[in-house]
């Protein structure tokens, strides 16, 4: 299972230090009240934690994965 986090920039990037704007630009926001969905690890933490007074962020509910195998045996049983 993958947890995911769904960050939205709630205020402005103008005035802010050149390194949070572009913290803000790698996790992909574009403009206030932008939201993305990201994939959680320790990295993306620590990015969203350099921007915190910026952002909100919410985790989304982990989304269960199918392996390859297991996708390949319910197309046959479907079959």
């Amino acid at each position: 299972m993958t947890a995911k986090l769904r960050i939205t920039l709630r205020r402005s990037t103008v005035g802010t230090n050149p390194s949070a704007r572009g913290t803000i630009r790698a996790l992909g926001l574009d403009r206030i009240g932008h939201t993305v969905e990201l994939t959680d690890d320790p990295a993306l933490r620590g990015q969203v934690r350099a921007v915190r007074y910026l952002v909100d962020v919410e985790e989304v509910a982990a989304v269960p994965t199918r392996s390859k195998a297991a996708a390949s045996k319910k197309e046959e049983a479907e079959s």
